[in-house]
């Protein structure tokens, strides 16, 4: 049985009210840990300015004082029992994606005493080399070396995708010669029911990170022509931060636009919506996308502007999303039906809820047993 007792830490760059994937996840994570584990999260947040309005979030939470080793550990569980869940993201802790900070921190920690608590989500594992006015150009392998030393200090480690878990296994194969592979899960909550394309309104759904969208409208224009005069689309909703330069309309669809929306009503227009546009990313990072997720888990027709030869994290083109390029053909309403069935069940074998029993296991897998 489990110990409705247990506390988790769980170490994150940010947490709402500031906006990011990360937080998101984290958050839903802990929610869902306590729902269905009755294991309740203490945050650490790595940004020492943030600050929680009342009711923002519903769990002990607590910034650091200063980006410095004695800081983070300062916080850390005296308990040598009290797992650690770190989400790991580089730029989410340092400017420029190098927190030596952070990993001196847990390397102080682990070396207290012997402990096999510490576990790393890894959203991101280090950037690669970039062009030469790039920072990312001449600091890849410093990067890539921390990334390594945290792989090596994690008595587990996951994260969302197949190249990222062959990447950690290339830094760590001694110890992490497998790595359990998570594909996000929607922060846009998970419907009950997701109605065929057929009982919903002919409209797009545009969802995002403003500079994600901005890109889209800046260079994706004719790919959303071709996408709404197949499935006959009669209005486009944008959803996220406003941003400036914004269309009124396209080829006369009007784009209305939704703005930073709760989640409940974005849910409500994925559901309503046949399509959602990803232009932005590429095919081998859709398994830690939190927008393909929401697509998948709304059972929306995902389309991107290119895709994989290969299937990769089990999600293939013309298959689980569709390719706004011409090279697939003509996009019918019931080819587009296929796609968004095997996108809605492929995600089934990932939700927040399988996710949460996975991560109770990882956390301390000789206490957290299967109900």
């Amino acid at each position: 049985m489990i110990n409705s007792d247990r506390e988790i830490i769980q170490i994150v760059p940010q947490l709402p009210p500031n906006i990011g994937g990360v937080a998101d996840y984290a958050l839903n994570l802990a929610d869902r840990l306590r729902k269905d584990w009755g294991i309740e999260t203490r945050f650490i947040v790595g940004d020492p300015s943030w600050q929680a309005p009342v009711g923002t979030v519903d769990f002990n939470s607590q910034p650091i004082d200063n980006r410095s080793a004695k800081s983070l550990l300062s916080l850390l569980p005296s308990d040598r029992r009290q797992p650690v869940l770190l989400h790991y993201s580089g730029y989410g802790y340092a400017k420029r994606g190098a927190p030596f900070w952070l990993v001196e921190s847990l390397n102080r920690w682990k070396q207290k005493a012997t402990s096999d608590r510490l576990v790393t989500m890894f959203h991101e594992v280090y950037a690669f080399r970039g062009r030469p006015w790039t920072s990312s150009f001449w600091l890849s392998d410093c990067q890539k070396n921390l990334a390594a030393r945290l792989a090596r200090l994690s008595d587990r480690c996951l994260t969302s995708g197949q190249y990222f878990a062959q990447t950690i296994n290339s830094l760590s194969p001694e110890k992490h010669s497998s790595v359990p592979i998570l594909p996000v899960f929607s922060n846009i909550t998970e419907p009950d029911n997701a109605p065929p394309s057929i009982e919903r309104a002919r409209k797009l759904s545009i969802f995002g990170h403003p500079h994600g969208r901005l890109q889209v409208y800046q260079q994706q224009i004719k790919a959303i022509e071709r996408l709404c005069h197949s499935l006959e689309i009669e209005e486009i909703y944008d959803i996220g931060i406003p941003i400036d330069s914004m269309p009124s309309q396209i080829n006369g669809i009007p784009i209305v636009e939704v703005g930073a929306a709760r989640p409940d009503k974005v849910s409500e227009i994925l559901l309503d919506s046949i399509a959602g546009f990803l232009g932005y990313h590429l095919p081998q990072y859709l398994a830690k996308s939190t927008i393909f997720a929401a697509y998948a888990a709304h059972r929306l027709i995902p389309v991107l502007t290119s895709g994989a030869a290969f299937p990769i994290d089990g999600l293939e083109a013309g298959k689980h999303y569709w390719v706004a390029n011409g090279e697939l053909g003509n996009l019918s309403l019931d080819k587009g039906q296929a796609i968004a069935d095997r996108a809605y069940n492929w995600y089934q074998t990932h939700t927040l809820s399988a996710q949460s029993q996975i991560f109770a296991a990882q956390l301390a897998p000789t206490e957290f047993e299967e109900r």
